[in-house]
């Protein structure tokens, strides 16, 4: 596994071109984070995460950008919290994404086939998710289902719906708060890869966990960044 930065800014392209160009390239993770989060927001931290795309952990994560250095402290955190995941999860990909955690697991390390109740080698995955995020309390964990194209469109969408809440029934019983935890459906409608072959259609049988900062957290950041 690898813990990577997916630094996107989809509303201003124009700030993303001043990184690659503009003297940027000593910046660390957090601080590239920093500055895109601030031209994200100030476009409105709600279009944020509508302007992701087809990609709805991604979304909710830029959609909690707050950017400047409350953007940067919360960012800073999010840092030691990946590398904490990256060592501790088993098949799992793990990136920074914005001011937030993407976490990516195969479906079918998850799942049987056909069915929403975890295996049990999958267990002790997100039983470590759990234990590591038991001190990360300030935070919201979106859990998305997907599906490849194969069977119904209906039928993959309740299918991946099932399996989101089956892994936060999991996550709740091993101490996270139901109030931290959103599940959500999407069958076959963000496809990572082609569903034209197997290696794709296995790509796109996932679950995607999005860890970021909830208002209480935002709040805070902001009022140490201003000094109050």
């Amino acid at each position: 596994m690898h813990v990577h930065s997916r630094l996107r800014s989809l509303l201003v392209p124009l700030l993303a071109a001043t990184l690659l160009l503009g003297g940027c390239s000593n910046l660390s993770n957090t601080e590239k984070g920093a500055v895109i989060g601030a031209g994200a927001g100030a476009a409105g931290g709600g279009a944020v995460g509508k302007a992701t795309g087809d990609n709805t952990a991604e979304g909710a994560i830029l959609g909690a950008v707050i950017g400047g250095t409350a953007g940067a402290l919360i960012g800073r955190q999010m840092d030691r919290k990946a590398r904490e995941l990256d060592r501790e999860l088993d098949n799992a990909d793990v990136e920074r994404v914005g001011e937030g955690i993407k976490v990516t697991f195969d479906s079918g390390l998850l799942f049987d086939f056909d069915s929403a109740r975890l295996r049990s080698n999958a267990e002790a995955n997100l039983r470590e998710f759990a234990n590591s995020m038991k001190d990360f309390e300030d935070t919201k964990i979106l859990i998305v289902g997907h599906t490849d194209a194969k069977g119904s469109a209906s039928y993959n969408r309740e299918l991946s719906g099932r399996r989101a809440g089956s892994a936060a029934d999991f996550l709740q019983q091993r101490g996270i708060a139901s109030a931290r935890l959103i599940t959500e459906g999407k069958g076959e409608s963000e496809p990572v890869a082609s569903n034209e072959t197997e290696a794709g259609r296995q790509q796109n049988r996932r679950v995607e966990v999005a860890v970021y900062a909830n208002e209480e957290y935002r709040e805070r950041a902001r009022a140490q960044a201003e000094g109050r």
